[in-house]
C-alpha cells in the first residue's frame, strides 16, 4: 500500500519551522534591543547641578 500523503516530519516542514523560530527571535530582538540600549544610556546621563544664586 502506497500513501499519497507526506509524513508529518517532512524535511520542508522542518526547515519552515526553523525559519519561523529564527524570524521570531529577530522580531523580538528588533523590539527589545533599542529599548534596552536607550534605557541603559539614559540612566548614565549626568545633568549639571544648578545652584540658586540670588
Amino acid at each position: 500500500m502506497e500513501s499519497s500523503s507526506q509524513s508529518a516530519n517532512s524535511p520542508g516542514r522542518t526547515s519552515s519551522r526553523i525559519a519561523e523560530i529564527i524570524g521570531t527571535l529577530i522580531a523580538l530582538l528588533t523590539l527589545t534591543l533599542p529599548l534596552t540600549v536607550v534605557s541603559h544610556y539614559s540612566n548614565n546621563v549626568e545633568f549639571p547641578q544648578t545652584t540658586n544664586q540670588r
